[in-house]
């Protein structure tokens, strides 16, 4: 049976500056073997310590126990900055206390539910424009798709509108042109040096959050004139702080926006990806989750939903395999002690579920594709101490439970209409970029079932 693809890890030591070549070129391939059996590794550079905890106590206590001795480091969002602002990926403190109080109540249960139409509709679109069959490149496809989800359940624009065809194409841009790491996140320089960014980089950015503010500005207008859709944006932007009675004023809710795009388009993209790949190298599996996949019928039904264990099962274990974000970088604020090592403040405390998810400690056959894992007792444990695709914890990402029902809900809907199969010596080399794809993309055969 084809074993999912997994890059390959460097071979003994390298220099610093070697070191952080592979790093921009690819955060995975850049790292040793034997951080799938280690609890902890340190890294030493001139300037800061990194230590990678795998150790399920240790990852606890710094993302559930005490996440806010361990705030996310400003050294790895550095170079997100120019896009992302000061949006809820990048804040700290009472800043982000603020933002998830307004921004949480729109991701709640019934909001979800209220969401499953625009997601179905999204996910007819996607078989129409795949109806044409042959081979296709299926990163573009899932990025196209998981946009125009993100357009319609926050602003409920179809991805043939105008602005957001053109926000899709400029965030495809900056997902090309942004590296993995800047100069600036890896020295100690102050903080009026220059980011060092690719000039592709800033262009797209700034366009992009143009284009946010064209439809941002457009919905506060629809807000005050009472005639705005109610929708994830409206919810957002009408929703007041339970502590200040504060709403996010106009640039507030553009860094919100763009956040909203990067994480619910370009994650879910690679996650949906991925679990085609897996379903297309394993036609058993893909077989059983078309048959289960008739139970939607042919209109949306949210309730039906519950009866997609399968397909919910296979995109776990594609997150499992493929999380869509390899690694987190908390910073110490505190003298600590992680297995008999001190940890001096300011110190970068790098969580990994890359690593997590493939530990040869935790998991029973780490780097196979194996859904069932999830309904047997060694899958029901390793969720509770090594799986945070959505990272865990007091800043779990406010989308996970919208990505669980879009992942399995696109995936029953393409692989009911279409039979998928890999394209021969076309194996795709995971990467790490802004989330984890495919060297040269994803290419898969589709026919009609």
């Amino acid at each position: 049976m084809t074993r999912p693809p997994k890059p390959q890890a460097r071979p003994g030591r390298i220099g610093l500056w070697g070191y952080l070549r592979l790093f921009r070129r690819d955060i995975l391939s850049a790292q040793p073997e034997r951080l799938y059996r280690a609890w902890m590794a340190e890294f030493r550079t001139p300037f800061f310590r990194s230590y990678l905890v795998n150790e399920p106590e240790l990852v606890r206590e710094v993302l559930q126990v005490r996440p806010m001795d361990f705030p996310k480091s400003d050294r790895v969002n550095e170079g997100l900055r120019p896009l992302l602002g000061n949006s809820v990926f990048v804040t700290n403190g009472e800043v982000w206390q603020r933002q998830r109080r307004i921004i949480d109540p729109a991701f709640e249960g019934g909001r979800l539910r209220e969401s499953f139409g625009a997601m179905w509709a999204a996910g007819q679109s996607a078989v129409a424009r795949l109806g044409q069959g042959g081979s296709v490149e299926m990163e573009e496809a899932a990025g196209f798709l998981a946009a125009d989800v993100i357009f319609r359940t926050l602003f409920s624009l179809p991805i043939e509108d105008a602005t957001a065809q053109r926000v899709f194409r400029q965030f495809q841009i900056y997902q090309r042109a942004q590296p993995i790491a800047n100069i600036k996140a890896m020295l100690p320089l102050p903080s009026w040096v220059p980011r060092f960014l690719p000039r592709r980089a800033l262009v797209a950015a700034a366009e992009l959050r143009a284009l946010i503010r064209e439809v941002t500005e457009q919905r506060q207008a629809d807000i005050a004139a009472g005639q705005a859709p109610d929708d994830l944006a409206t919810k957002i932007m009408t929703t007041r702080d339970p502590e200040t009675g504060e709403l996010f004023d106009t640039e507030e809710m553009i860094d919100q926006v763009a956040i909203f795009f990067l994480a619910g388009h370009e994650t879910s993209a690679s996650a949906l990806s991925w679990a085609l790949y897996l379903l297309a190298t394993h036609p058993d599996w893909q077989d059983r989750v078309a048959d289960e996949a008739e139970a939607l019928g042919e209109a949306p039904d949210f309730k039906k939903l519950g009866s997609l264990t399968l397909s919910r099962d296979v995109f776990r274990e594609a997150l499992r395999l493929y999380p869509p974000v390899p690694m987190m970088v908390r910073e110490a604020t505190q003298n600590e002690t992680f297995r008999n090592r001190e940890i001096a403040p300011g110190a970068q405390i790098v969580l990994s579920p890359w690593h997590a998810h493939r530990h040869e400690r935790l998991w029973e056959d780490p780097d196979g594709f194996d859904p069932e894992r999830w309904q047997n007792g060694n899958g029901k444990s390793c969720p509770r101490d090594a799986y945070m695709p959505f990272s865990a914890g007091a800043r779990v990402c406010p989308g996970a439970g919208f990505a669980m029902i879009e992942g399995p809900l696109l995936l029953s809907m393409l692989v009911r209409i279409f039979r998928f199969e890999p394209v021969a010596g076309r194996e795709p080399v995971p990467v790490a970029h802004l989330t984890v794809r495919a060297r040269d993309g994803i290419h898969l055969r589709i026919t009609k079932r």
